[in-house]
């Protein structure tokens, strides 16, 4: 053993490792820099056109022991045959014993002369015991001190990341080394030095390698980080859908709403007690559809693209990977067409420009081929047909089709069934085909060659492992380290994949479409809204066009469409359903009739999620053009056009057109009731509908009505725990609050949330809109506390789960500023206030009711902080508005007046405030009652008015029966009755009611 030593008293030792093992040669380092060990890296790499003795023997120039990381990528590189590995170990090391030590990591069997070095075997072992072997091996007192800073060392590689789900590794990756090291410098850089560039984009032309570069930097390198997750960014959805998959993975407390976890999972990155994150973005081709995905500078994330455009994304560092250098190239063909000498394998890289793609393509074919190389590359050569695939920027070779077509035309020849699976792949998505829905179909679903092809498991498993070895295919299996691992998806380039669609008819191509549709209706589950599916629609939904599914007649295919369409809408998926629906309509548009059942439920479909998505105008546009199309072609009572009126209701209902919902409502309600019958779900939907309507208008004691009817049937015809029932169960106890009963609203408010706890996740959008209610009603009812922590909690769920500026979101937030600016946090309730306003212009319009009334509340909480002025200003706007949006007599026109007058009093306006103020008992005691609470504070503001022109006994009066009804009706201790007491002036807040 070399005892050289440096000038500190440690060993010298350089460390000789295959990038592939870069993991244990960097743990293997730590272990001897912490002992006070200097330590070089050296990269094992013999070029192929270096006699192999000369660069074994060369590893002797380095400073001091030379320890060996040997695996079996190790022996594998060059390639070097083990005849040349014995001679050269039983000539080099036994002349060097004192040179050269070794540590073994390999799986499979490695050259006999191996022995010669006496490895230290730390395969399957526990860190400690790697250790220890390690030391023994290099003479190393393991009682040497460790010094302080080698706790921060990489993790041991036996331990990998806490999660770990990346692209397979590729046995057969060939050098790519500069463009790794620089990858790794880049992102390492900002660990140290914080740095606004922490994402890497590999872009090249297609089939240069980007995507086995980013995997092979996420298991070279990915013993760095804590995290290490791999996205197929070539769709958004399915992208989104990878990130919320991490979410559960990381233990974090989500539900199954993709935004919120997605929300939750960047949130979770940005504390450093989450460690280190590595994300990847394979196939990110388009930066406007992925931008808002991509996390914060806490997360390193590495992207591949052929398109240039990410250079124009502020925060990302562009790499262009080129094609192998021709060194790499031949090294690349050696391993895998061993039979090729050094200079066959550079002829035919250079009649591939030494790309990756299509040297692996005919690396393959040569290999299970015995003709002479000369001959193949003659042929590739003098192929002349240009490229076929709409991009003109590529750079591929003339003769790559040539290649292709060569290695299908033997496929076809030797392998005819497994011709035919491949054929019909080419209608899945290529990024991820899943082929176990194959073996799934009904018999007779498939020809009759397929069918008995995937019910013999030989078979179909021979065919596989066919095209991974013809073609540009990929296996990905279930579980790599069992014995006989089933496959469960198949990758396919996506030029590949676009050749093998162009290499058929067009008869051809129509019946391998039709047949990929009947697999993916075969795998429909037909319930979008049941979570326990949503999995599976994630499966189907990028095949949906390469299948032509968005094309097809078929009933069945269509049912598919909008299952898919629904599953994203009830998922939250608003942008990517939209796009879905406009691309399916554009189809549809073409070949059915305005009036066919598919094209209506498309288009109401589209309704919905628009007006779920907050794109109310388009929204409205759209179900005014159904509601126009259909009365043209059907009767009055036809459901479909019922069903076109009501979704246009709701539409109308959100852009604060409350009176002409109501009046579609009604009518829709009426209609259901004579066809189906007054309990029917259409009916009881309508109704429901309807009262909400009337809710808005302020009429409160006719909403009331309804949905106390409604809530019967459906507790009598439903489960007392159904959605519905505990929906109608909400609603009315809102009503109930709103009628002034605050004690009856609070306790069944209680009731629902406790159901709603067993059945289902508190972040569910019903859960969150319960507890907001409940939250507000113990407001009402003058439980601080208690009604404090429901509207905080609903407030910060509401964001996560249906996002910062969703319309109920804003309304939890603006009931929650309410309780902050009245309950000893005004700078927060302030600023909170002024947010909602804000956004609820932004989002509705400024003549919006909500917009209207959540700028009232600001000028409340203005008032509060001491600016009048500008407090009174922003009252008589809301009085006036509100008036105008509405009419005088609704309730909220009347809250807005009792802030006015305050505002007028504070001003010293004691007049106005006090003829506003007697307006305001006389319209409120007809429209709500003499007893209800705003009722009531408008005649204590009448009193306080009274008294500020001298009217004592009169003033009495008013107080003196505003007190005794508040007694009754609220209780003695009820802040209301306590304020009245006291002569504090009364103010109202707006409540934006969740629609």
């Amino acid at each position: 053993m070399d005892s050289r030593s440096t000038a500190e008293g440690g060993r010298h030792f350089t460390i000789s490792y295959a990038g592939f093992n870069r993991p244990w040669a960097a743990w293997v380092g730590h272990q001897l820099t912490a002992r006070g060990h200097k330590v070089a890296m050296q990269r094992w790499d013999p070029r192929v056109d270096v006699p192999f003795e000369e660069e074994f023997e060369a590893l002797l120039a380095a400073p001091g022991c030379i320890v060996l990381v040997l695996d079996n990528w190790y022996f594998g590189l060059g390639p070097i045959p083990e005849d040349d590995w014995d001679r050269v170990l039983r000539r080099t090391v036994p002349r060097h014993t004192d040179r050269f030590a070794a540590v073994s990591v390999a799986t499979l069997p490695v050259p006999d002369s191996v022995s010669l070095l006496n490895p230290a075997d730390l395969h399957d072992l526990d860190e400690q015991e790697a250790v220890r072997r390690l030391l023994r091996r290099l003479s190393i007192d393991p009682a040497d001190p460790l010094r302080p800073a080698s706790a921060a060392g990489p993790r041991f590689p036996n331990e990998p990341p806490a999660v770990l789900d990346t692209f397979r590794r590729n046995r057969r990756f060939t050098g790519r080394d500069a463009e790794l090291e620089q990858i790794r410098a880049l992102l390492t850089a900002t660990w140290q030095e914080p740095q606004p560039v922490t994402r890497i984009v590999l872009h090249g032309s297609s089939g240069t390698g980007k995507t086995q570069i980013a995997a092979e930097y996420t298991h070279r390198f990915g013993n760095d980080y804590d995290v290490v997750w791999w996205i197929d960014a070539t769709h958004r959805a399915k992208a989104r859908e990878r990130l919320a998959a991490l979410a559960p993975r990381l233990g974090l407390p989500v539900s199954e709403r993709i935004g919120e976890r997605i929300r939750a999972l960047y949130e979770a990155a940005r504390s450093t007690s989450n460690g280190r994150w590595l994300l990847v973005f394979d196939g990110a081709e388009e930066p406007a559809q992925l931008t808002d995905l991509l996390p914060d500078r806490h997360t390193h994330v590495l992207l591949t693209a052929s398109t240039p455009d990410w250079s124009a994304v502020p925060g990302t560092r562009v790499l262009d990977i080129r094609p192998f250098t021709r060194l790499e190239s031949v090294a690349y063909v050696r391993r895998r067409a061993p039979r090729l000498t050094p200079g066959e394998a550079d002829e035919l890289a250079s009649s591939v420009q030494d790309l990756p793609l299509l040297l692996a393509q005919t690396a393959a074919w040569l290999h299970a081929n015995e003709v002479p190389t000369q001959e193949y590359v003659r042929r590739l050569r003098g192929a002349s047909d240009p490229p076929e695939t709409g991009e003109t920027d590529v750079g591929y070779p003339l003769g790559f089709r040539t290649t292709w077509t060569t290695t299908l035309a033997t496929l076809r020849e030797r392998h005819p069934k497994a011709a035919e699976l491949l054929s019909l792949l080419a209608f899945f998505s290529p990024n991820e085909i899943p082929v176990r829905l194959l073996t799934e179909v009904r018999y007779g679903d498939l020809p009759e060659s397929l069918d008995d092809l995937v019910r013999d498991p030989r078979s179909w498993h021979l065919a596989l492992r066919r095209l991974s070895e013809y073609t540009a295919v990929r296996l990905d299996y279930e579980q790599e380290l069992a014995d006989n691992p089933a496959v469960e998806q198949v990758r396919m380039h996506r030029l590949y994949h676009r050749f093998l669609r162009e290499a058929l008819g067009e008869q051809e191509r129509q019946a391998y479409a039709e047949i990929a549709c009947q697999v993916l209706v075969g795998a429909d589950p037909r319930r979008p809204g049941d979570t326990r599916d949503w999995e599976r629609y994630a499966l189907l939904l990028p095949h949906l066009e390469f299948a032509g599914a968005l094309d097809s007649t078929r009933t069945a295919v269509q049912e598919l469409v909008l299952n898919c369409i629904e599953y994203l809408r009830v998922r939250g998926e608003y942008r990517t359903a939209l796009k879905l629906c406009d691309e399916v309509l554009e189809h549809w548009q073409r070949h059915l009739d305005p009036a066919h059942g598919a094209l209506l439920m498309l288009q109401h479909r589209l309704c919905h999620i628009l007006r779920q998505a907050g794109r109310y105008p388009e929204a409205e546009e759209r179900g005014r053009a159904v509601v126009h199309r259909l009365a043209a072609v059907r009767p009055e009572e036809h459901p479909e056009l019922l069903r076109a009126k009501d979704g246009l209701g709701s539409t109308l209902l959100a852009l604060g057109r409350f009176q002409p919902a109501r009046d579609l409502f009604k009518e829709a309600a009426a209609r259901f009731a004579d066809q189906f019958g007054t309990e029917a779900p259409q009916t009881l939907a309508s109704r429901h509908n309807h009262g909400l309507a009337l809710l808005l208008l302020g009429r409160y004691t006719e909403a009331r009505a309804i949905h106390r009817d409604v809530l019967q049937i459906r507790q009598r015809r439903l489960r007392s725990q159904h959605h519905l029932t505990l929906l109608s169960g909400t609603v009315y106890a809102r009503l109930i609050r709103l009628l002034g009963d605050y004690p009856e609203s609070v306790s069944r408010l209680e009731q629902i949330v406790r159901t709603l706890r067993q059945i289902s996740d508190e972040r569910h959008p019903q859960s969150i809109m319960a507890d907001h209610q409940l939250g507000v009603s113990r407001r009402r009812a003058g439980d601080i506390a208690e009604a404090g922590e429901r509207l905080s909690g609903a407030a910060r769920r509401a964001a996560q789960v249906l996002g910062p500026d969703h319309p109920d979101t804003l309304a939890v937030e603006a009931d929650y500023a309410t309780f902050l600016r009245e309950h000893g946090e005004l700078g927060a309730g302030l600023r909170s206030a002024e947010s909602v306003a804000v956004q609820y212009g932004r989002l509705l319009g400024p003549r919006h009711p909500y917009t209207i009334g959540t700028l009232g509340n600001l000028g409340l909480a203005l008032g509060h902080a001491g600016d009048h002025q500008q407090a009174l200003r922003l009252a008589e706007a809301a009085l006036r508005d509100m008036g105008e949006a509405l009419d005088d007599d609704h309730p909220w026109t009347l809250g807005c007046a009792l802030n006015v007058s305050a505002a007028r009093s504070r001003a010293y306006d004691v007049q106005g405030a006090y003829e506003l103020s007697r307006d305001t008992v006389r319209r409120a005691a007809r429209v709500l009652g003499d007893v209800h609470p705003l009722t009531l504070a408008a005649r204590t503001a009448l009193a306080d008015d009274l008294r500020g022109l001298g009217q004592a006994v009169e003033a009495a009066g008013h107080e003196r029966d505003a007190v005794r009804a508040f007694d009754d009706i609220l209780g003695p201790e009820h802040p209301h009755t306590r304020d009245a007491q006291r002569r504090v002036r009364p103010h109202w807040d707006f409540e934006p009611q969740p629609l």
